[in-house]
């Protein structure tokens, strides 16, 4: 991608004036525009040879402006800009052997393009372009039994893009586990979102560390307990094996005896030790190991070690060692001032130890800013130290005390604090503790702070009270964590909740994939002033074809995408979508099973569209086998 300003020289050295990049709106995309201009996906009718006088006078005959892509100049990343720009004379405005360009007319009426070709410059002019792209599209849709076999007899016959096969095909729904299991060998991107068990087991058995390791290494890893335990089982590397044992813990899975005493017994000891399951009975050679790391380690199982294995921890000559004893220790029993004095930095203590009542005392009344936040959260603060802090004159400080989960209802009430509604909002990790406590649930789902309120909306169930309650609730952003998480929330609330979200990273389906979602009587949205409410109607099981190509044709983006990928889209109307000023709506078009051969076999030659294109299950198994031996043989 070049700079804009690189593409503005460029146009201003070959005779343009330019007028201003603009996104396409109601004009035929760039993408497709390109297409014509290969010949990739073009209708009949198209002029090729030379560019002459006549040409440009009909492309800028609406006061002499009009909009041109250059190739290799692709405003914003992709092709999704047009440039508009004025032309000053009826010369053709780029040599021969120029970048290449397309142009389209301010009406959208004429398109003229020159790419570079393997025989020159292969030039297109075309008039009427919507009445000529309309006849291509019904004709693509006419494509009978014989013609799409001889389509995929061909492939992939012309010009391959393997590398981008390669990315795609791992996402192809239609694909096989075998066929993803040979693609290992290739490429391993596509295991990010794979969560097919067989592919995931030939994963983590695989030779190649790198294909071991990557579906580990995913945001939100898909692998079972089983699957751990192969996979560290497998992994040959001691370091490595610890890694994936922690991870392992870290996803909830429970390790075998025999894991942890090979980890036990190899350079990854100390980080076995720090393992939350770690079977009690190998703590007494842990507190005796000659790592001091080791040793401290052990004491984060302070309350699994017998009282003389605490006092020899108590005792230890390594100061990381002995720190790490005192702060367990402390955690029950009053921590001195001339304990804490002597550690080597206080914040630990500050955040989890129980002081004794004149040293907190000294800490709040005579602590700095930072002191007094880490123990208004320290969960063995004294009462008297919370109801000092809750009048701090710091604001955050009294924030940190209102989220105490040691406080009444009423008492946190009282505390004085701001919350921006709009913070970022993670699950308060003591009330996620109490999710299947239900008095809990009632008496939090109707605390003043909306913090925790939100927490109690991450529950997987609730009591029906609580969710009555939480559903009505005056923060929407409660009422978005439920829908989102809570698998009893009600459909009317996730209706609402519709009409003004769609979907987050964390949860992109949600609210509408949710299980409570209403399915019927959404055919009355058919006509609602709203996109997002048009698109439900798709979702009832009495819509029909008929609505799917209306949809097809609406003028919101967001209804056209859901029309893209509907099983029943006609093929006329799939190809007709590929040249939607939406790059996400062109890309579900691509997708659509519904699409002729014809056409989707061309834009798996395409380098614009391969990767998609591939992903289409339309494709038979047997060509997507023939594009993996492609894909294999250009990796060798």
């Amino acid at each position: 991608m070049h700079h804009p300003n690189k593409l503005h020289e460029l146009l201003s050295h070959a005779g343009f004036t330019v007028v201003e990049d603009v996104r396409p709106g109601a004009w035929l995309p760039p993408e497709a525009g390109w297409r014509i201009a290969r010949g990739t996906v073009a209708p009949d009718g198209a002029v090729h040879g030379t560019l002459d006088a006549a040409w440009w006078r009909r492309l800028a005959h609406t006061d002499g402006e009009f909009l041109i892509a250059v190739l290799g100049h692709r405003v914003g990343g992709n092709d999704s800009w047009w440039t508009k720009v004025r032309l000053t004379d009826d010369r053709a405005p780029f040599p021969a052997d120029g970048p290449g360009f397309v142009a389209l007319s301010l009406d959208g009426q004429v398109l003229v393009a020159e790419v570079p070709g393997a025989d020159g410059p292969r030039v297109t002019a075309l008039d009427r372009l919507p009445e000529r792209l309309e006849k291509a599209a019904e004709a693509a849709g006419r494509e009978t039994d014989t013609e799409r076999d001889e389509v995929w007899a061909a492939v992939p016959g012309r010009r391959a893009w393997p590398e981008r096969w390669a990315e795609g095909i791992g996402s192809n729904p239609a694909a096989p586990d075998e066929l993803l299991i040979r693609l290992l060998d290739v490429t391993v991107r596509f295991l990010h979102g794979c969560d097919r068990p067989a592919v995931l087991d030939a994963a983590v058995s695989h030779s190649d560390a790198r294909v071991r390791a990557t579906p580990a290494d995913t945001f939100r890893p898909r692998l079972t307990p089983g699957q751990w335990i192969r996979l560290i089982r497998a992994e040959p590397s001691r370091g490595r094996r610890g890694l994936w044992a922690e991870r392992a813990c870290a996803w909830g899975a429970e390790l075998p005896e025999d894991v942890y005493d090979d980890l036990l017994a190899g350079p990854s000891r100390a980080l076995a030790a720090e393992l939350p399951r770690l079977p009690a009975h190998h703590l007494p050679s842990l507190v005796a190991d000659a790592d001091p790391r080791v040793r401290a380690a052990a004491c984060t199982r302070w309350e699994d070690l017998a009282v003389p294995l605490r006092e020899r921890l108590l005792a230890d000559t390594d100061d990381r060692a002995r720190t790490a004893a005192r702060l367990a220790h402390h955690t029950t029993t009053p921590m001195p001032r001339e304990v804490f004095a002597a550690l080597p930095a206080p914040q630990d203590a500050l955040e989890q130890c129980r002081l004794t009542p004149e040293l907190e005392a000294e800490l709040i009344r005579d602590g700095d800013v930072d002191t007094r936040r880490a123990l208004a959260a320290n969960p063995q603060l004294s009462d008297a130290g919370v109801t000092v802090l809750a009048e701090d004159h710091r604001g955050d400080i009294r924030a940190a005390v209102a989220l105490r989960p040691d406080l009444s209802e009423e008492r946190r009430a009282a505390v004085r604090h701001a919350f921006d509604p709009a913070s970022m909002s993670p699950t308060l990790p003591w009330v996620e503790n109490l999710h299947g406590d239900a008095e809990a649930m009632r008496r939090l789902a109707a605390s003043s702070h909306a913090l925790i309120r939100r927490s109690v909306a991450r529950a997987r169930h609730l009591p029906p009270d609580v969710v009555a309650r939480l559903a009505r609730d005056e923060d929407r952003t409660v009422r978005l964590f439920l829908a989102e998480s809570c698998d009893d929330a009600p459909a009317a609330m996730l209706l609402d909740v519709w009409h003004w979200w769609d979907g987050s990273l964390s949860h992109p389906d949600r609210p509408r994939s949710h299980p409570n979602f209403p399915r019927t009587n959404l055919l009355r949205y058919l006509t609602h002033p709203a996109g997002r409410m048009r698109r439900l109607v798709l979702d009832d099981p009495e819509s029909t074809p008929t609505h799917v190509a209306r949809l097809a044709r609406d003028p919101e983006t967001e209804v056209r995408h859901r029309a893209a990928e509907d099983p029943r889209l006609t093929p006329t109307d799939a190809v007709r979508l590929l040249n939607d000023p939406a790059a996400h709506v062109r890309a579900n078009a691509i997708r659509n099973p519904r699409l002729p051969s014809r056409v989707l076999a061309a834009l798996l030659h395409d380098p614009d569209t391969a990767r998609t294109a591939v992903t289409n299950p339309a494709i038979p198994v047997p060509v997507l086998y023939r594009i993996l031996d492609t894909a294999t043989a250009a990796r060798h």
